[in-house]
């Protein structure tokens, strides 16, 4: 059957949005709709048939086979798991603070032991944009606190602007520390929440150095958002014990893993 004009242009734009995917991960709509020169809701339309191999999830066009939005972040739900694992991590990513440093750390249950490992006495800036790191880093002396402003989402504590991504992008931090729901080797690094991935990217941009910190249930997971690859990060802070098989699929990266004490 021959197709319309109409429904050739749509193959034509599924075709270099799959292009595009493939080639920068999850993507903006409206970065998505310039790249093609067509408007965001031709964009929706392209994608809302079943038969599209991308979706449109959180304002990104992204895989549809990608871990769904079913699979919802929920700060309260997330905040037992792996709890030795992940204090494990930070204290190690902790070691790498020095005073004088300004710092960006990221949202999730994660950074709040991180927040919290930092050493006591030490001179700190202090870039945010989570309430749960604010609330905790409030508390220390001899410590600035920038906390972005913007909507808030409950899901993950946190606030979003496009003016305080481009703020974060002024300030120059000189170490960055992100968290992750995913870490894997060819995927890179992912999260659960699109309104992250720009205030994620902008750190990284924004900072001297950058340190991945997860527990080792996060590696070899992907979620939905992606926002880094992993060779960004100067050091990977792993809390656990991984199994061979993943310490072999990492190998090359600047993995420092933080085992439990044996009993």
């Amino acid at each position: 059957m021959l197709q319309t004009a109409g429904a050739k242009a749509r193959t034509l734009r599924l075709v270099r949005m799959q292009e595009l995917i493939n080639s920068k991960g999850p993507t903006q709509l409206g970065k998505v709709a310039e790249q093609l020169g067509v408007t965001e809701m031709t964009i929706r339309r392209d994608l809302a048939s079943a038969d599209s191999p991308l979706a449109c999830l959180g304002g990104f066009v992204l895989e549809a086979t990608l871990p769904s939005a079913d699979e919802k972040y929920s700060l309260d739900e997330e905040i037992d798991h792996h709890t030795v694992r992940k204090r494990l991590a930070c204290q190690r990513a902790a070691q790498w603070v020095e005073d004088g440093d300004s710092l960006f750390i990221d949202c999730g249950t994660t950074m709040i032991h991180f927040a919290e490992a930092l050493p006591p006495g030490m001179t700190l800036s202090v870039v945010c944009y989570s309430m749960n790191i604010a609330a905790i880093v409030s508390r220390r002396p001899n410590t600035q606190l920038i906390l972005l402003g913007g909507l808030y989402h409950p899901s993950s504590a946190t606030f979003y602007s496009d003016e305080a991504v481009h703020y974060l992008g002024s300030l120059g931090v000189n170490k960055a520390f992100l968290s992750a729901g995913g870490a894997d080797l060819q995927r890179g690094a992912s999260c659960s929440n699109f309104h992250e991935v720009a205030v994620k990217q902008a750190a990284i941009r924004s900072a001297g150095q950058s340190f991945l910190v997860v527990d080792e249930s996060k590696l070899g997971r992907v979620r939905p958002a992606f926002f880094s690859p992993l060779d960004v990060f100067s050091r990977i802070a792993v809390g656990g014990t991984p199994d061979a098989a993943l310490r072999k699929q990492f190998k090359g990266l600047p993995l420092d893993i933080a085992n439990p004490p044996m009993a």
